[in-house]
């Protein structure tokens, strides 16, 4: 009962700071103009959210950086006891690294050289790479995190020289998962705020009582980037804010060594994915016939007639089956 109150107030301390300071960041975000710049071959819907402020990621990073280097400091100082625990520094430089790339390619997009494109493929998904390889090693060597819990079995099990390779794997995919989920009105922010709380609780499950905290302070911190997210969105994350979500969720799955669990938890973001990829190959081995309407896959419900909240409320209900299967699973 006592982790649960303390998760409980860092999730409303992390949301009540996140919207506070979102106000005054839309308002620089529109001073400076760091608008979203609409492709020209997306639904005509998207037209009207031309010019919207992005980069909003930075809403959410920020009062999580804060408040976890506050709580870590003030435990390292000998104030009081350990509220965050040093284990989180690791999945909190990996929010910071993937949110460092992102802001890069969004502001690439924006002002750069390729202006409504943002960096090349290739060079971004090479420094996700050298990250995500980077990640893996330190929960290996560093944190000595259990490599992987099978269903219904206790003790985890060893991957041995196959880990580093899987979880960089695993981090890349989840990132470039949510990055391309975020494309409707509070739909990433939704997902994401669900496998989180997922995970938190499965930390807490497990003990890891410091991982539940970081997963619920990042829970606050979505939910008050939701408050300008939602439909009609005021603000996007970009990819600021998605790549470092899926990153660190990543991680956090990691780190609890239940990470099978994970392609159940982000099955809208999974399916998201696959769509994209499923799409390119058909288009190729067609000769350019298409098996979607458009890709990803909340584009092809979109131009089958769905409207975008329709969209956003029916994958957040099957994504919450699906997080119900997972904990099942977990039970099991």
């Amino acid at each position: 009962m006592k982790e649960t109150s303390l998760v409980m107030a860092l999730t409303m301390l992390c949301f009540m700071m996140t919207v506070i300071w979102g106000g005054p960041l839309l308002r620089i975000l529109k001073h400076f103009k760091i608008g979203k710049l609409i492709r020209v071959e997306g639904p005509g819907s998207h037209i009207a959210k031309l010019g919207t402020p992005t980069m909003g990621g930075v809403m959410i990073i920020v009062p999580v950086t804060l408040l976890t280097v506050l709580l870590n400091a003030v435990t390292l100082l000998g104030l009081t006891g350990d509220v965050l625990g040093q284990s989180v520094m690791l999945p909190l430089a990996a929010m910071l690294s993937y949110a460092a790339l992102g802001a890069l390619d969004d502001w690439e997009g924006i002002r750069g050289a390729r202006r409504g494109l943002g960096m090349r493929a290739r060079t971004k998904f090479l420094i996700q790479v050298i990250l995500a390889v980077g990640i893996a090693s330190a929960l290996r060597y560093m944190l000595h995190v259990p490599e992987m819990y099978w269903f219904g079995v206790d003790e985890p099990f060893s991957l041995g020289g196959w880990y580093i390779p899987i979880a960089a794997f695993i981090i890349v995919g989840c990132s470039n998962a949510v990055n391309l989920t975020d494309g409707l009105d509070g739909l990433a922010g939704l997902i994401s705020a669900t496998a989180f709380a997922t995970y938190g609780a499965i930390a807490l499950l497990q003990g890891q009582v410091f991982i539940a905290r970081f997963c619920f302070t990042l829970v606050g911190a979505i939910f008050g980037f939701l408050w300008f997210n939602v439909h009609p969105a005021q603000l996007f994350m970009g990819d600021t804010g998605s790549l470092s979500l899926g990153a660190v969720l990543a991680v956090v799955a990691l780190m609890t060594g239940q990470w099978l669990l994970l392609p159940i938890i982000i099955i809208i973001p999974l399916s998201e994915g696959m769509s994209v990829v499923i799409q390119v190959v058909y288009f190729k081995l067609t000769g350019g016939k298409r098996l979607f309407k458009m890709a990803p896959l909340h584009h092809h419900f979109e131009l089958s007639g769905w409207s975008e909240t329709q969209v956003v409320q029916r994958f957040w209900l099957v994504s919450l089956l699906f997080t119900m299967l997972g904990i099942g699973l977990l039970s099991a």
